[in-house]
C-alpha cells in the first residue's frame, strides 16, 4: 500500500476557459468533455479541471470558497529564463502576477501568479543561473502541490501511514515526500508560512476547490487505503462504489480536510 499523487484536480468556474489557459500556459494538450478536462504536464503528473460545483458535489461538500484556498501549485523548471518564459505565457493568457520573477532572499529564483480560475501557482528554477538556451516550450521537471496544514509533523505521520516516504524533513517548517516518474510531489507547510511564501493573505474559508487523486492497482487497494486513512485520523467522505464511468472509487479527507479520491480502473 503506497499512496501516490497521480492527478491534481482543481475546481474551476468554466472548464473550457480554464482548459484554454492551461494548455496555453504550459503548452500542453487536453482531453475534455462537458464538465472536465485533463492535461499531461509533460510527464510530471496530470492536471485535471472540473466544474467547481460538480467537484464539490462529488466530494460531498459545499462549493462556496473565498480567500486563500490553503494550497499552492508549483512547477519546477531548469533555469531562471524558463521561469520568466512560463510567467510571460501565463500573463499573456490572463494570469495575475503576485510575485514577479526574481531571485529571492535565500537564493531561489521564482515567480508566483494567480490563474484566472483563482488557483495560485509558483514557478521556480532548479538552478540559480541560466546555463542553456530556453527550450520552446519550457517543460517542467517537476509538478507539486504544497498544502497549508495545522501541524506538518502530524500530517507527515498521517501520510507515512498511507505508505508515503519522506524526502526532505524540516519539522514543522517544511516536509515533502519522494516521487517517482510521472506523478506529482506532495509538500506540507504551516498555512501561514505557505501563504507568506506565496505572497498572499492567509485568510480564507470554504471548499479548497482541490481534489488529489491516487489510482490504485485493484479494488482491494482502494479499500485498503480508505481504511488506512480512516484509522490514521482522516475521514471517509464517500465509501468506494462503482461509478458511472466504470471506475471503482471512494473519497477521504486528511487531517486538515483536504480531499483525496482513491480510484482504480481494474
Amino acid at each position: 500500500m503506497t499512496l501516490s499523487l497521480d492527478i491534481i484536480t482543481i475546481g474551476v468556474p468554466q472548464v473550457e476557459a480554464a482548459r484554454d489557459f492551461y494548455t496555453s500556459a504550459f503548452s500542453s494538450t487536453a482531453n475534455d468533455d462537458d464538465h472536465t478536462a485533463s492535461l499531461d504536464l509533460h510527464g510530471t503528473g496530470q492536471l485535471a479541471l472540473h466544474q467547481i460545483d460538480v467537484l464539490a458535489t462529488n466530494s460531498d461538500t459545499n462549493p462556496a470558497t473565498s480567500g486563500f484556498r490553503g494550497y499552492v501549485l508549483s512547477s519546477i523548471v531548469n533555469q531562471p529564463a524558463e521561469v520568466k518564459a512560463l510567467l510571460d505565457a501565463a500573463i499573456a493568457n490572463g494570469a495575475t502576477v503576485i510575485k514577479p520573477a526574481k531571485k529571492q532572499l535565500f537564493g531561489e529564483f521564482n515567480a508566483v501568479y494567480r490563474a484566472p480560475d483563482g488557483a495560485v501557482w509558483k514557478v521556480a528554477a532548479a538552478s540559480k543561473k541560466d546555463m542553456d538556451l530556453v527550450p520552446d516550450p519550457p517543460k517542467p521537471t517537476e509538478t507539486a502541490v504544497f498544502l497549508g496544514v495545522a501541524k506538518p509533523t502530524a500530517s507527515k505521520a498521517f501520510y507515512e501511514t498511507l505508505g508515503m516516504s519522506v524526502d526532505r524533513d524540516y519539522g514543522d517548517k517544511f516536509i515533502d515526500f519522494t516521487i517517482t516518474g510521472g506523478v506529482c510531489r506532495l509538500g506540507l507547510l504551516l498555512r501561514k508560512a505557505l501563504a507568506k511564501d506565496a505572497g498572499v493573505d492567509e485568510h480564507g474559508d470554504g471548499f479548497s476547490a482541490l481534489v488529489l487523486t491516487h489510482t490504485a492497482a485493484s479494488r482491494d487497494g482502494v479499500d485498503t487505503l480508505l481504511a488506512a486513512a480512516a484509522a490514521a485520523g482522516g475521514r471517509v467522505t464517500a465509501a468506494a462504489t462503482q461509478t458511472d464511468q466504470g471506475h471503482y472509487a471512494g473519497h477521504f479527507t486528511d487531517l486538515d480536510g483536504y480531499h483525496w479520491r482513491i480510484t482504480t480502473n481494474a
